[in-house]
């Protein structure tokens, strides 16, 4: 059977390929189960964004790429233009799967581009698009790594870092944005070892940071949210290295709800604040960070964990998804063009070709 994968995958591998359709690693099952889930259409695929069997910026826009891709193959078109016109249907239908992490919208409008600047036929575009889908994975794995080496070197020697939520393979195209910058940093022989935020409600630093840690070989202990300032008042954290799903213009970063009291807490003790994203998270059409769009999910999240209720009946709960941590508590952003220091309107202006 024909595989579409990139050459250079990673040990952990969240996203697979075949001519049968999509495969993604389960993220929901981790750390107990490692199974992967057949996607064949593109409305399955955009389930599965919502659904968060797949999750984190980098990784959603690969999926949904590959889920355009998948569309694209079942389209009923005889014409060029009767193509591109349903095409655009299921783009702006995947679209709408998550709106705050930019590059669902970027991989999706690249493709649609990608189509409209290509002449031939439908079957001719399907081609072109499965190539393109690739090369927006392949150059992400070779953007962690590029962006990895680079925050590697604003790490300390030896200490501890901390991070939020899971910014590792599992949430890219492979190796990881926040966690590649601390792979790469123990590569190079730094002594690093990491302190994970469990991250409610979906706890992502117990179950899939931690899982990916250790599967790498690197030291990590798991802490209740609420326990970061305590550990950082003791001195016992070095550093403070996140994703991003969203990068605006002025330098405001959109990130798993709880990013914003890390950084605060980081200002307060003197501790640099690293945020490390591809290219493709910066938002430079969205001036600054109350222009992003923050996705409120459902309230069971909070209000049960494993399946059981654990508020009262009758008792509502807030569940944003994200928040944002304006640009004055973010020492650097990490990318794969460079890094990127205030004032960030200009400097990310440059990382962008502006």
């Amino acid at each position: 059977m024909r595989e579409f994968l990139p050459s250079n995958l990673d040990v952990i591998r969240p996203i697979l390929w075949d001519e049968k359709g999509l495969l993604l690693l389960d993220q929901r099952l981790l750390p107990w189960k490692e199974k992967y889930l057949r996607f064949r259409t593109w409305q399955e695929v955009r389930r599965a964004i919502k659904d968060m069997v797949v999750r984190g910026a980098p990784a959603i826009g690969i999926t949904a790429a590959i889920g355009l891709v998948l569309g694209a193959e079942r389209l009923k078109a005889r014409t060029r233009r009767d193509f591109l016109a349903k095409l655009s249907r299921v783009a702006e239908g995947l679209k709408k799967a998550r709106p705050t992490a930019v590059n669902l919208a970027w991989a999706v409008e690249r493709l649609l581009k990608k189509a409209e600047e290509t002449p031939g036929s439908p079957a001719d575009l399907v081609a072109v698009l499965r190539e393109e889908a690739l090369k927006i994975w392949e150059e992400d794995i070779e953007a962690n790594r590029r962006l990895g080496r680079l925050g590697a070197e604003l790490l300390p020697d030896e200490g501890a870092v901390l991070t939020h939520c899971n910014a590792g393979a599992l949430a890219t195209g492979g190796y990881g944005t926040a966690l590649g910058v601390i792979r790469a940093a123990v590569e190079a022989g730094k002594d690093i070892s990491v302190f994970a935020d469990e991250t409610r409600p979906w706890l992502q630093g117990a179950r899939l940071t931690a899982w990916e840690l250790k599967k790498v070989g690197i030291p990590v202990t798991v802490i209740p949210d609420v326990a970061a300032g305590a550990l950082m008042a003791q001195g016992k954290i070095q550093a403070v290295v996140v994703g991003a799903d969203r990068i605006a213009a002025n330098g405001d970063v959109a990130n798993k709800i709880g990013t914003y009291s890390v950084a605060v807490l980081a200002r307060e003790n003197k501790i640099p604040f690293y945020v490390a994203a591809p290219v493709s998270t910066l938002d430079p059409h969205t001036a600054r960070g109350e222009d992003i769009p923050i996705e409120w999910r459902d309230e069971r999240e909070v209000l049960c964990c494993a399946g059981k209720r654990i508020a009262p009946r009758g008792v509502a709960a807030a569940n944003p998804a994200f928040d944002v941590t304006p640009a004055r508590y973010v020492k650097a952003i990490i990318t794969e063009a460079g890094v990127a220091k205030a004032p960030y309107k200009r400097s990310l202006a440059c990382l962008l070709g502006g």
